[in-house]
């Protein structure tokens, strides 16, 4: 995927999750390039809500036919709402990862930690 091809609202961390920002909420995702690398996803191991995380913190699991992944938050914060149309239908982190595929909602303790994220030109970058 090029880098015109990433949605230019998100932010990024290397191991490949995403954040759309809004207000003191981030949603969070795997990217499609990950999504791609892992293929049919089977399961996603959601966090639990009312949890508190750090920034980098593996967070929830998702598995495919090859390998069982963690994901990691991409921000410090309160996990307020986990995705589950992904526990229902786990390829949805295949076929729609920027959209119906999101993994879980975080709330803020740290917003200036979005500075340290990847922009999609770097991310496309890294990707490339």
């Amino acid at each position: 995927m090029s880098a015109s091809e990433i949605p230019a609202d998100l932010l990024f961390q290397s191991s490949h999750e995403w954040a759309r920002i809004d207000g003191d909420i981030a949603t969070v995702g795997i990217s499609d390039h990950a999504q791609a690398e892992l293929t049919d996803v089977v399961f996603v191991e959601l966090p639990d809500v009312g949890k508190t995380t750090d920034a980098g913190d593996p967070i929830a699991v998702v598995e495919s036919v090859k390998a069982a992944s963690d994901i990691y938050s991409p921000l410090a914060g309160e996990i307020v709402e986990a995705n589950p149309a992904v526990e229902g239908d786990p390829s949805l982190v295949n076929t729609d990862p920027y959209g119906a595929g999101w993994i879980f909602k975080i709330k803020l303790s740290k917003p200036e930690q979005a500075s340290g994220l990847l922009t999609p030109e770097a991310y496309g970058s890294l990707i490339g």
